[in-house]
């Protein structure tokens, strides 16, 4: 089949991409704001890319937490790229990193812009308690856990029960998410072990004046054993426990988008380049199946960028009832996704998991020998509290 390649000036490219370690939440990184996340994985990324700060066109971050106004802006700030840099925050609740990314690539492609930092950024540590104004005179403010994803007539269940619901309508075992489970940690831990992650990751500076450059996530001592023994969390006969679902954490993690004529002109030896991707909604009550719809709206348009034919899927691991689901029904082989690990084990910051899933895709490309490369293709999915998905395709290219 014929490939489409658009014009090199524009072409979107991934030419550089970073994250802080990711912590869990109300451990070291607890006392960090934002900003201060952000910003040094800013800085990290445009120095690998070799772009000066004069040269960026605008920063787009995701965030879903935060205390509203402009992390964007605040961070770039921070990170001393100068005033005259503006800023955009974007909030597709967990997808909001992979939305910024496409938001840049989009852009690039539109001729728009030359070069966009993008990427997301969390603090659940330091997520504001939310307030909701009374509606009656003298009456306090009522205190609330999130904004609402649908409406009452439709259905908005919180994420555990949402998960139960597609664990129970697509038939996902206990035994065989606790399985999943602990194949995220393993493969966390060996990855860990290797130095998978090293080139990743720009440490951070914690409240103890020390420098937190290590996922705090994945468990060595994590068993089939153990696992099968935890309660429960959400439904008495349920099967979501604290094993099989990922953690609250805080992180960071940016990528610089350009265009193939500038990466050219930069001499860079390689880059994702964006090869498209997709947003749709499915039934809020089982909003973990979002990749599916997103994936298949994907492949209508693009269906030479089937999962069959990827090097490398990065999934994020919300639940493992949806993930395994979601796997199911696109046919692909739960052992193929997440190579090195997934939010199960290494934490799910939400408005940066998006991000960090295409992080680790340039990445893991860059570091696959080029005798082992299969494809050039790498698949990036997420569902959305709400009953949303995002999918998004990139190809590496070796440019020297």
């Amino acid at each position: 089949m014929h490939r489409f390649e658009p014009p090199e000036t524009h072409q979107p490219v991934i030419i550089a991409a970073r994250r802080t370690p990711i912590a869990r939440a109300g451990g070291a990184l607890r006392a960090v704001e934002l900003e201060d996340l952000a910003a040094p994985v800013l800085q990290a990324v445009l120095a690998d890319s070799g772009i000066s700060a004069s040269e960026v066109d605008d920063v787009i971050l995701g965030n879903a937490t935060g205390g509203g106004g402009n992390i964007a802006r605040l961070s770039a700030l921070r990170a001393g790229l100068g005033v005259d840099l503006a800023g955009v925050t974007v909030d597709r609740q967990c997808g909001s990193g992979l939305e910024a990314i496409m938001m840049a690539c989009n852009l690039i492609a539109a001729g728009a812009v030359d070069v966009i930092l993008a990427g997301g950024v969390e603090s659940t540590s330091r997520a504001p308690i939310r307030m909701r104004r009374s509606t009656q005179d003298g009456e306090p403010p009522e205190p609330y856990a999130r904004a609402r994803f649908s409406t009452d007539e439709i259905g908005d269940p919180d994420m555990g029960i949402a998960a139960e619901n597609v664990a129970q309508r697509f038939g996902i075992a206990r035994a065989r998410a606790d399985g999943f489970a602990l194949q995220s940690h393993r493969r966390a831990c060996l990855a860990q072990d290797k130095g998978s992650f090293d080139t990743e990751i720009v440490p951070i500076e914690t409240e103890t004046a020390q420098h937190l450059s290590k996922d705090d996530g994945p468990r060595q001592d994590t068993s089939l054993e153990k696992l099968t023994q935890l309660r429960p969390v959400f439904k008495d006969d349920g099967i979501v426990t604290a094993g099989n679902a990922c953690p609250l954490n805080d992180g960071a993690s940016v990528v610089l988008v350009t265009s193939l004529a500038k990466a050219r002109a930069l001499n860079v030896s390689a880059a994702l380049t964006y090869a498209g991707g997709a947003s749709a909604g499915v039934d809020p009550n089982i909003l973990g199946i979002g990749p599916v719809a997103s994936t298949q709206k994907l492949l209508r348009k693009h269906p030479e960028l089937t999962p069959d034919n990827a090097q490398f899927i990065e999934f994020n691991e919300a639940f493992a009832a949806q993930v395994l689901a979601s796997l199911d029904a696109l046919k692909i082989d739960e052992t193929r996704v997440n190579l090195n690990g997934g939010a199960l084990a290494l934490g799910h910051p939400f408005g940066a998991s998006g991000a960090v899933l295409v992080t680790r895709l340039f990445h893991q490309f860059r570091a696959l020998p080029e005798a082992n490369a299969k494809s050039d293709l790498g698949l990036a999915m997420m569902g959305i509290g709400g009953g949303m998905g995002l999918t998004a395709a990139f190809r590496y290219k070796r440019l020297t």
